[in-house]
């Protein structure tokens, strides 16, 4: 038995996978900036005996605990190398965790993470290369190779969010300018929308939205399906910017497949219809190398199969 635990900025959550797949005994902590790395750790290590009870499973017949955690992170030595929103750096997690859980204890980014979900018990079951791109507040990168992982040297690899695209652009929280997570992101789509709201103070947008405050990803896609022609004009933007991005992805890498995950995903065909439609007349060699365009499937519990299944992995 492995308990996965999907660690966030706001809180984390815990849970063990049943053989079937089933994920049982889920249960959440706060999280703060303000505890200390030692502080979180033992929370952890509590909501880990929590998941364990709540699933109804003796603590004693867990073997092990996998992190999936924000932050470039040396999964190797279970280290947090770099979190910015917390202001951690060369946090020993996975030591502290062990510390107070009793268990061993194996740490991953958490957009890897995620991908080793979608890839072992989601959208990328059926590949053997995929890529899983995550939309949110920034842009996450998963690589699966050959049925495995890629992280690249000491887990330090894929940061597609900071891939430049426009040479002295938006300035990213990295420090760069022109990040593709400033115009892909869902932070950025609902920056966009917010602009052309205030160009335009007709648009359908502010009926859908009723104040800038009150806009997300999902109101330019809703506002758009109702013929507004400044939604529309938006959300052909994004498309362009999101989908020039994956097909340099795809090209560089070829997986067999590419998932879409984070909030946006839930749009579904009005998200992938568009993209594909950009993104395949950009691709090399697509009649020989096809390449498929999905959904995620296991939304916000992807992080917890994941790093489940890195511990098991490791083990």
């Amino acid at each position: 038995m492995i308990i996965g635990i999907d660690l966030g900025g706001m809180s984390a959550k815990a849970a063990l996978v049943t053989a079937d797949g089933k994920l049982v005994g889920k249960t959440r902590v706060q999280t703060s900036a303000k505890n200390s790395p030692e502080e979180t750790a033992f929370a952890l290590a509590q909501l880990a005996r929590r998941a364990a009870e709540e699933a109804g499973v003796s603590y004693d017949e867990v073997e092990a605990i996998g992190i999936g955690s924000p932050g470039v992170i040396d999964s190797a030595n279970g280290v947090v190398v770099q979190w910015s929103n917390f202001a951690w750096k060369n946090v020993p997690l996975a030591a502290f965790v062990e510390n107070y859980a009793k268990k061993r204890t194996f740490v991953l980014n958490d957009a890897n993470s995620a991908a080793l979900g979608e890839a072992t018990f989601g959208a990328g079951k059926q590949f053997d290369d995929c890529a899983l791109v995550t939309i949110g507040t920034g842009v996450g990168l998963g690589i699966i190779i050959g049925g495995k992982l890629f992280e690249g040297f000491r887990g330090a690899g894929t940061e597609f969010g900071h891939m430049v695209i426009r040479q002295n652009g938006e300035l990213c929280t990295c420090g760069r300018r022109g990040c593709f997570e400033c115009y892909a992101s869902a932070t950025a789509l609902i920056r966009s929308t917010r602009e052309e709201m205030q160009r335009n103070r007709d648009s359908l947008l502010w009926k859908k939205a009723l104040s800038l405050e009150g806009v997300d990803g999902r109101t330019v896609f809703e506002t758009a399906r109702e013929n507004d022609e400044g939604a529309k004009r938006v959300l052909a933007d994004y498309i362009s910017v999101l989908g020039e991005g994956i097909a340099n992805l795809v090209n560089l890498f070829r997986p067999q497949a590419v998932l879409i995950g984070g909030g946006v995903s839930a749009e579904g065909e009005n998200l992938l219809k568009p993209l594909r439609e950009y993104i395949y007349p950009r691709l090399y060699v697509l009649d020989y190398a096809p390449v498929d365009l999905l959904c995620a499937t296991l939304g916000n519990d992807a992080g917890l199969y994941g790093a489940i299944e890195n511990a098991r992995s490791k083990l």
